[in-house]
This record gives C-alpha cells, structure tokens and sequence, in this order.
C-alpha cells in the first residue's frame, strides 16, 4: 500500500451501516407502490440488477424510514449465498428502502468517495475478506454490523479517490453502453422473429390486401394464405418441427471428483453461474480426460435446463475461454448450420414455456426441461427462401452480439486489472489515464 494512505474502520468514514427489514407477512405482504424494496437478489457486483424488485406502499415505507436509500448510498448483501455482493443505487431505483438482508453503507463525502467505497469492496481482496468473516457464522454465510463497521478501508486523499472511482467508472460506462446496445440489437432480431414466425404479419397482411412493409423481395417470399395443422393455422407451405428437432442437445457430464480450485489446472467447468458471471474463484478446474462433444468454445449456444425456473433456466450464447459442459446444461447444435439464428430465437423466444415447465416440476427450489418437453414443444418451419432470409437478416445482428459481449469480456478484465493496482497505489491515476487514451477509451 502506497505510504500516503490512510486506513480507517469504515464507522469512522460512514454516515450511515444498517440494514432494514421485510414489511410483516414476508413477500405476501409486498403490496405494491411508488417504493421499491431491494432484497439481495436486486444487488450484485456487476451492479443493480432490477430483476423481481418488489414495491411496497407508503405506510409500509413510512415503517422503514430509517433505511431509506440516498442517492449515492453503497449496498451490500450481507447473509446467505449472495453475502458480500456489492453495488451502488441508480438514482432511477429511488424512492427505496432495503430488507433485512441488505445494509446500507452512506460514504461521510469528507473522507470517504462514495463510489470509491463500492470499488473497494467489490475488490477481490475486499471479497476475499469480507467471505472470510461472513463464513465464520454457526448456520450460514452473515456479516454484522460490528464486522462491517470495524472493517479496514484504505484512503488515499479524496482528490485521488474521486479520480480513481473516475477511471473505473468509464470503463464501467463504456460496458453498460455495450450491455445496452446489445438488448438493442438482441429486441430487434426478436421483434422480426415474433413478427414472420409466431404472429405471421407479412402472411395476414397479404391476406388482408395490405402492404407488408418489407422489401418486395423479400415479401414476396411469404405466401397469402394459411392451412392447418397441429399448431392451428400456419402459412401454407409452411410446416411443423419439434424444438428438439431443430438440433443436436450436447448434455454435459459431472466433472465433481476431480475439480480443482486453487491450481486452477485444466479447464473451467461450466456451470449456471459461470454462463451468468464469466469465470470466478468459485469457478471448479477439471484435469483429467473428457470427451471431445462436452469441450465448449466461444459462439457455442448453450441451454440451462436445470435449477431455479426463474433464474437458472436460460439460453446463452457463449464468449469466453474454452470450458467443459456440466451436466445441467446442453450445447445445442443445430441440425442445420444456417439455421444457427433460427434455433437461437426459437429458444429464446420460449423462455417464458421453459420456466413455466420448469416450474411445474419444481422441488426443494429445483425444476428442470427435459428432452420430452423439448419433443413435445413444437414450432412452424418457414420454406427455405423464408429461412435464409431470415437468417440473411439476423446472423450479422447475432454477430454483432457477440462482437459486444468479446468486447465486454475485455473491458471487465482490465477493470478487474486496474481495480486492486489503483487502490494499493501501485498504479497511478495521470499512468492509467495516459494508457486509456492511448487504446482509445
């Protein structure tokens, strides 16, 4: 640590540590309003998640009132399997309060830069330490409010803060612009997926007589009538797969006997949270043989079929180092490899089906897709001038995608890079400027 640092107790820095409490009658008793409750599930170290955020009225509010969020106020979890996750509050998140599982850290902005603060804590060497205390609890992961108080921050002067929290944030900037513009493309190639192949528009419009609004190229494609089938009607010509059809599903294997963390030899083994966060310390190494069909590499399209319906059951497309499929998840192949963006939208397009199937089968928190349900769902197929159209239209839009999560992954690794150097002193704030600006960030 640089010798111009100070290191104080963060009850000397902040104005505010405390957590609140879940309005009584737990999740029944949300009853909706102009304030929201951020629970655990809402904070991350990527940032706030706004996923399920629960809203309370205002006499539930007025009854937490002294855990009302600021803007600028640090949030950290602090039981359970989320403990130590960390992020700071969007102003477009307020008017809020915070439950039991949640405290608020409120930077004293006379020492303490309250961004600054969350850059420290989600640090690896401040998540390191602040597992270490969490996990010394009788029953499960928990952090006090005595352990977060008498927690050691390092200060450098606040000009030097307020730059560092800077240099992080326009990297930060620079990911949520490209996470942004991602949903962008991502809505679009959905929008023409519902539009030709689940509400068939340029179909009913040239049975209406009405112009489709596309190229006439293109529109002329699409036939003016409709037949039946198993799916109802359906544009003729067309006709009806099963999802499980489409593809090849790759299940992965248990990789569990031989995992390792510390050496980090082999190859990461893929799981629901590495497809959800990208490689972490809990990420688990496999070293011994595998088979060639469970190796994944960057472009892979991958299904999550098993684990919380709401939060586990997804596809993903995948951008980072190789790894091994685990057990939970398919690699989804398709049967054709033009149709790449067609299987693509098709899964996703049913994420609500899968969840709701899921669901139906849920035990102990877990639900699951099998291949039955994957052969039971059933989809219209497009002739193929249709097909290739489409897939004309959205592979360079999924290309695009993911050019933008590549770029992402690069941008969070010299964040994560830059994190612990600027914070010890080791690096600079005018170094790390002069060395953005010469790649052009």
């Amino acid at each position: 640590m640089s010798s111009d640092f100070q290191v104080s107790p963060l009850a000397d820095v902040c104005l505010k540590i405390g957590s609140g409490a879940t309005p009584r009658g737990g999740k029944e008793a949300y009853r909706g309003g102009d304030f929201a409750l951020i629970r655990s599930q809402n904070v991350y170290n990527e940032g706030f998640t706004p996923g399920g955020l629960a809203f309370i009225n205002k006499e539930q509010a007025d009854q937490l009132s002294n855990v009302e969020v600021m803007p600028g106020d640090v949030l950290l979890n602090i039981t359970g399997d989320s403990v130590a996750r960390c992020c700071s509050v969007p102003d477009n998140a307020l008017p809020a309060r915070v439950n039991q599982h949640v405290s608020i850290l409120r930077a004293d902005e006379k020492h303490l830069h309250g961004d600054y603060l969350r850059y420290f804590l989600i640090s690896r060497k401040s998540q390191n330490l602040l597992l270490a205390l969490a996990s010394g609890g009788a029953t499960r992961n928990a952090l006090t409010k005595g352990m977060l108080e008498s927690f050691l921050i390092q200060l450098p002067p606040f000009s030097q803060q307020k730059a560092i929290a800077h240099i992080l944030g326009t990297l930060d900037d620079k990911i949520e612009l490209n996470r942004r513009t991602n949903e962008t493309l991502e809505g679009i190639a959905k929008a023409l997926f519902k539009s030709w192949f689940v509400d068939f528009d340029p179909v009913r419009a040239k049975v209406e007589g009405r112009p489709t609004g596309l190229p006439d190229e293109i529109s002329e494609l699409f036939p003016d009538s409709f037949e039946e089938s198993e799916l109802g009607g359906i544009p003729s010509g067309w006709s009806c797969s099963s999802v499980y059809d489409l593809a090849d599903y790759v299940n992965g294997a248990s990789h569990s006997s031989k995992t390792l963390n510390e050496n980090r030899l082999g190859y990461p083994v893929i799981k629901i949270n590495e497809l959800k966060n990208g490689f972490t310390d809990q990420t688990k190494y496999w070293d011994a043989d595998f088979k060639d069909k469970h190796l994944v590499v960057s472009g892979d399209i991958l299904f999550s079929w098993s684990g919380n319906p709401d939060t586990s059951i997804g596809t993903f497309v995948w951008s980072k180092q190789d790894g091994l499929l685990n057990q939970h998840i398919f690699k989804v192949v398709p049967q054709n490899s033009k149709w790449r963006s067609f299987v693509l939208s098709v899964l996703r397009s049913n994420q609500g089906s899968f969840a709701d199937i899921a669901r139906d089968k849920q035990t102990t928190g877990l639900g699951h897709v099998t291949v039955k349900d994957l052969k039971e769902m059933m989809c219209p197929i497009a002739s193929v001038n249709v097909m290739s159209s489409f897939s004309a239209l959205t592979d360079d839009i999924f290309n695009r995608c993911q050019n933008l999560i590549l770029q992402i992954d690069v941008l969070k690794d010299l964040r994560d890079a830059l994190l612990p150097r600027l914070i010890s002193g080791e690096l600079r704030v005018p170094d790390v400027e002069k060395m953005l600006e010469e790649v052009g960030i």
